[in-house]
């Protein structure tokens, strides 16, 4: 674990596309350094961003569903960003009330949304100029 530096955080309610995320995300992270981290709980999720940031580890990006059970991921990525407002945020949903995405976009909360289902290729465009700027 001395070699974690980063951490990225994928956060879905169908454990079917958290395993889909991590079979794609495998692929272009550098997992000997770079941590996946997977949630069906968005508080579970909460908890566990807090505990990283606590350790160290710097956060890349964190994916997120829109529509899930316990809160939108509207609601987690504004929850996220007071308390990290430099955490870069990607939407993932096949649902998404375009109001919500609009305001996130418009408080400058969201660095990119991607429909479901996606394209192997488009989830690559959204997050490698994420991953060009980390150090």
């Amino acid at each position: 674990m001395d070699d974690i530096k980063y951490a990225v955080v994928c956060v879905d309610d169908d454990p079917f596309i958290l395993q889909m995320l991590g079979f794609q995300l495998g692929k272009i992270l550098d997992q000997k350094c770079t941590l996946l981290e997977y949630f069906t709980d968005p508080f579970e999720a909460l908890l566990n961003i807090d505990e990283l940031v606590a350790e160290k580890i710097d956060i890349i990006f964190i994916i997120v569903d829109y529509q899930m059970p316990q809160m939108t991921g509207a609601q987690l990525i504004r929850s996220l960003k007071l308390k990290h407002p430099d955490l870069k945020c990607v939407m993932l949903s096949g649902q998404a009330n375009p109001v919500s995405v609009d305001g996130l976009v418009k408080d400058n909360l969201l660095d990119s949304f991607i429909s479901k289902p996606w394209d192997e290729e488009v989830l690559f465009n959204a997050v490698r100029p994420i991953l060009e700027n980390i150090h």
